[in-house]
């Protein structure tokens, strides 16, 4: 199933905290950069910052969503931001109408808490990637792959290298995202229920102690119970400055179950070469 094909039109939003004005220049170098696949980028009113890093108010932005998604000419939703505030949008998404019309919505880091409520209360996969990756430093890779997979329906952008750390096969649906961004679902009707379901985390700042409460808040809350398998991705800060324990040591000490499966992944998380996962898909390990 080809996601896009030449001549679409694609939507543009900003559901978590506004682009500064500074990044003007990346933002309308993404806009041509899509141009050039032959595609129409068509942008929310609520894209850059106007007071704090605050683009909108939540109804505005959630309006902004809906109608570009309602929007029959648009073929996908790209949301390009990232930070801390996209929750706020989720009570304004009209989530029976996107069920009904189900169109692929893209992005990341915050806008995990997005994926997941579209996923969990539309019943539609999502797509755990950051568009803005087709400029930065791995842009060619990223624009073959993104055009390759987008548009021609082959699995470059979506397979990825992994290693497991426990256990040698898992299978399942996929949910989650950024662990912090995930965690404000918690107790609301839109965090996904985990049961039998291929949980992924990844993250881009935070420590070990930081890392270890998320972990032990999911525990807490029943989902390493319930889930079939794990999925790491990069967890940034704490690989880079070579923290101990590792993010994997933590897990396996958190989790104690020598029965979860559990894989981990270099491809996936918030580097600028990171591919794509989808959540609400089946996904096979082995």
């Amino acid at each position: 199933m080809y996601l896009l094909q030449k001549g679409d039109k694609v939507g543009i939003v900003a559901c978590s905290n506004g682009q500064s004005p500074l990044n003007q220049e990346s933002i309308n170098k993404l806009i041509e950069t899509l141009k050039s696949m032959d595609l129409t980028p068509v942008c929310s009113n609520y894209i850059y910052a106007k007071n704090s890093i605050f683009n909108g108010s939540p109804i505005e932005k959630g309006n902004a969503f809906m109608t570009l998604y309602k929007n029959p000419e648009i073929t996908a939703i790209f949301d390009i931001s990232g930070g801390d505030l996209s929750n706020e949008v989720l009570p304004y998404l009209d989530y029976e109408f996107i069920s009904k019309n189900p169109k692929p919505v893209f992005g990341y880091s915050d806008v995990t808490t997005v994926l997941n409520a579209i996923n969990s209360q539309a019943s539609i996969p999502t797509y755990l990637y950051q568009v803005r990756n087709l400029i930065y430093d791995f842009k060619e890779v990223q624009q073959i792959n993104f055009k390759n997979s987008l548009f021609n329906d082959t699995d470059e952008l979506f397979n990825f290298s992994y290693k497991f750390i426990q256990g040698e096969k898992l299978e399942g649906v996929v949910v989650g995202g950024n662990i912090r961004c995930l965690l404000k679902l918690a107790g609301t009707k839109y965090m996904p229920d985990f049961t039998d379901k291929i949980l992924f985390l990844e993250s881009m700042g935070g420590e070990a102690a930081l890392m270890s409460a998320f972990l032990t808040q999911l525990k807490q809350i029943g989902a390493f119970e319930k889930i079939k398998g794990l999925i790491l991705g990069t967890f940034t800060k704490m690989q880079e400055n070579n923290i101990s324990p590792s993010i994997s040591e933590l897990v396996l000490n958190i989790i104690d179950n020598p029965n979860l499966p559990i894989a981990k992944t270099e491809d996936i998380g918030h580097s600028t070469n990171s591919k794509a996962i989808i959540i609400g898909k089946n996904i096979i390990l082995k």
